[in-house]
């Protein structure tokens, strides 16, 4: 896809759309069954798999998508003070700070609007109670709050904030924010989290919300896993097996659809 910061959002995500329409269109000219096309991605690929996944449901005439495979992706941006953004704040290689940081770079905001952020001071009073159900740290099993956090409520919300960066807050950037109605629709899933990500949070919320609305979630949590595991799963000098294990349970997956 295009990159910003010469195109900016939404073209990332709509050229991924664009080449996965054509392709479905077309896959019988590539011996594809469409029937059994599955969409997936990591990290942001993955926040992009389930964007498109939305559009093409809102799309007649395509053929009905067989899964996703979602490995570490983010989902949301409303809370960045969630367990895992707590623990996992300092580690290599996607930091806290480096979620908005990036964030507001895709969008072409001003990074000075970091801090208000992090404190969630984006977010309006009737998002706030409209999405607390499903961004609550209730939904997060017990197992990954051990390693400590402090339950840090979203800071005062500021509309100049918000006015300068309100994609943050719709379904097409943090896709955990669909509603039911169309959620129920959504295939098969593998989801893949990483003890020691930034982002394991926001698969743990997804992962229920899915399960909430009747969607078949398959899920494997790497222990000793990290952001960006799957890159690295295969170097010369240092293998990670969790990384691995990330690639073969995925492709598990997809044979067993």
């Amino acid at each position: 896809y295009r990159l910003s910061p010469e195109h900016p959002f939404p073209t990332q995500w709509e050229d991924c759309l664009t080449a996965t329409v054509h392709f479905m269109k077309h896959a019988e000219e590539h011996g594809v069954d469409p029937s059994q096309i599955v969409i997936g991605g990591d990290s942001a690929g993955g926040n992009f798999a389930t964007v498109i996944t939305q559009e093409l449901l809102r799309r007649p005439g395509l053929p009905k998508l067989r899964g996703q495979v979602l490995i570490y992706p983010g989902v949301q941006a409303l809370d960045f003070n969630l367990p895992s953004y707590q623990q996992n704040a300092a580690i290599p290689i996607l930091f806290q700070e480096s979620v908005v940081f990036y964030g507001l770079k895709f969008l072409l905001r001003d990074s000075s609007l970091t801090n208000d952020i992090l404190r969630g001071s984006h977010v309006p009073d009737e998002f706030r109670q409209k999405y607390e159900k499903w961004l609550s740290v209730d939904n997060i099993p017990e197992q990954f709050k051990r390693r400590g956090y402090q339950r840090r409520p979203l800071g005062p919300y500021k509309a100049e904030v918000h006015h300068q960066v309100p994609d943050l807050l719709t379904a097409s950037f943090s896709s955990l924010l669909v509603e039911d109605e169309l959620l129920r629709r959504f295939p098969e899933t593998f989801i893949a989290s990483c003890e020691y990500d930034v982002l394991r949070d926001d698969s743990l919320l997804y992962k229920k919300r899915l399960e909430d609305n009747g969607v078949k979630v398959r899920w494997f949590h790497a222990t000793q896993g990290f952001h960006g595991i799957i890159n690295l799963c295969y170097m010369n000098i240092v293998r990670f097996p969790d990384g691995v294990e990330i690639l073969e349970k995925a492709s598990e997956f997809i044979r067993d659809l």
